[in-house]
């Protein structure tokens, strides 16, 4: 069967109004904070030749790079969607962070291999001084001020570029207090007469080398995945990040919990900036209405941002045989993909297979030889898809294509009356009333006639099957014609006892 996607795509979910400015805020900050602590740790190095300063200042001085290209990269991924860009920019700041990761890669190797060279030519003369311990107090502080900030409208607006760079900041606090028990032994080293605690500061120097490079090794696997479509994100409940693995298999959990839903042929997520895209293909039924599948679509759509929150989902169906489904709606479903309507299908069984009886509409203006043709067809279709029916009889009946305009006839108290006597053969009907007469004069090209018409409401028990209230009404239906042949259609409403209680 060739899928019918129904795609439902919702594009609600937008980012709050203040979210732009909030994140463009935070990286300003963030580029004048890295450009004044850079100075200070590159000044205070130079003066006192601590290789540890000198580093930290290179990393001060990576992350300066980083907080401007975040800057760039947060004002264009905020940009809309546009006929060249339908996802909008949001990968702007995934590859903003990967540019930031080749840069900070770059200045481990330069950091390990400028503490190697002084380690090995024994070049370790340092200027003892109190500044670079201010320095780098007042760059903790710095650091611990902006990556708090940072990580927070980072959470709230799912920013991949602030997230990282509050990482960045956070790491510096930790680097820089290893730099300062660096520079305290080698300057005690100096003082007392130790010359091997001189290389505490190279050593500390390779330290912050380490912090760089698993720092960047963890940026570069985030943003590598980002680009190419991974889905990691916190669990809107624990707030724990989750692989693309576990996101995947919860979505699919909650995806097969939706009544209706048979199977989930294809679940695919990306993410692009802070804003998530889905596209599901679903299983459902196929003999459900279209308002019971957009029920199913909606729930769908809940069920996954329930894992992204505010994702842009779209939903596609296809109709699939269900397990339980009976030959009825086998029929029916071939019917339907066939766009014919069949109505009182009945299957019973004979010599071993199943014959089937089904009433067919077809347009009052078709001919014959064409409506027998495509009766043969849809009856082959449905030996194919359902191979345990044996023979099939198709009733051919003619759907008006025009609104008929029937004659309101005064009350007929004979036909009436003959109605009744005829509903005094069956014990089970209670009443009958609300009786309508009317004729309709039908005019084709080479027959002429009226046309008699009766309707009426039949009041029956409550708890009647509706099998057994389906078989009165057509026994009554004979009946009737059987007595007042020139009526050509009897049409009954049956009706509750309880709803014609007064």
């Amino acid at each position: 069967m060739a899928a019918m996607p129904t795609a439902t795509p919702d594009r609600t979910a937008t980012p709050h109004s203040s979210a732009p400015h909030a994140k463009r805020s935070a990286a300003v900050f963030s580029v004048l904070a890295a450009g004044a602590v850079t100075a200070l740790k590159l000044i205070t190095g130079i003066l006192t030749g601590s290789l540890g300063m000198l580093s930290e200042s290179a990393h001060s001085g990576i992350d300066l790079i980083a907080s401007g290209i975040t800057l760039f990269s947060v004002q264009v991924s905020d940009r809309p969607a546009d006929a060249e860009h339908s996802y909008g920019h949001g990968k702007v700041e995934s590859l903003s962070a990967f540019i930031e990761t080749v840069i900070m890669v770059a200045s481990c190797a330069w950091i390990v291999y400028e503490a190697i060279h002084r380690m090995l030519d024994r070049h370790l003369e340092l200027h003892p001084s109190i500044w670079p311990f201010i320095v780098l107090a007042v760059s903790i502080a710095v650091d611990y001020t902006r990556s708090r900030a940072l990580a927070r409208i980072a959470h709230e607006h799912r920013s991949e570029a602030l997230a990282a760079d509050s990482v960045h900041f956070a790491t510096d606090m930790w680097a820089s207090l290893a730099v300062m028990l660096g520079l305290a032994a080698s300057f005690a080293g100096q003082h007392y007469g130790y010359p091997w605690l001189q290389y505490a500061d190279p050593l500390t120097a390779l330290v912050v080398a380490g912090v760089i490079l698993r720092v960047s090794w963890d940026l570069a696997r985030q943003t590598v995945n980002a680009l190419l479509d991974a889905t990691p994100t916190a669990d809107p409940t624990t707030g724990q990040v989750r692989s693309a693995e576990e996101l995947r298999e919860a979505i699919l959990r909650d995806l097969a919990a939706i009544n209706g839903v048979i199977s989930v042929a294809r679940l695919r997520t990306r993410r692009s900036g802070s804003s998530y895209f889905a596209d599901v293909t679903l299983g459902m039924p196929r003999n459900l209405t279209f308002q019971r599948s957009e029920q199913i679509t909606m729930a769908a759509t809940e069920a996954v941002r329930r894992q992204l929150p505010g994702a842009d989902v779209v939903v596609h169906t296809i109709p699939t045989a269900s397990v339980g489904e009976s030959v009825h709606d086998r029929v029916r479903a071939v019917a339907a993909r066939s766009g014919l309507s069949i109505h009182d299908v009945t299957v019973q069984q004979v010599e071993g297979g199943l014959h089937v009886e089904q009433h067919l509409e077809v347009d009052e203006t078709m001919p014959l030889r064409e409506a027998h043709e495509l009766v043969t067809a849809l009856e082959a279709e449905i030996k194919r898809d359902v191979p345990s029916i044996a023979s099939i009889l198709t009733h051919i009946e003619s759907e008006p294509a025009t609104i008929e305009q029937p004659t309101l006839l005064a009350a007929d108290s004979d036909l009436e009356m003959r109605l009744r006597r005829a509903a005094e053969k069956f014990p089970e009907i209670l009443d009958i009333h609300d009786v309508l007469v009317t004729r309709l004069h039908r005019r084709t090209s080479d027959t002429a006639g009226d046309h008699l018409q009766v309707s009426c409401h039949c009041t029956l028990p409550d708890e009647l099957p509706m099998a057994r209230v389906h078989a009165i009404i057509t026994a009554l239906e004979g009946a009737f014609k059987l007595e007042v042949p020139e009526v050509d259609h009897l049409l009954i409403h049956p009706e509750p006892a309880t709803d014609n209680q007064r």
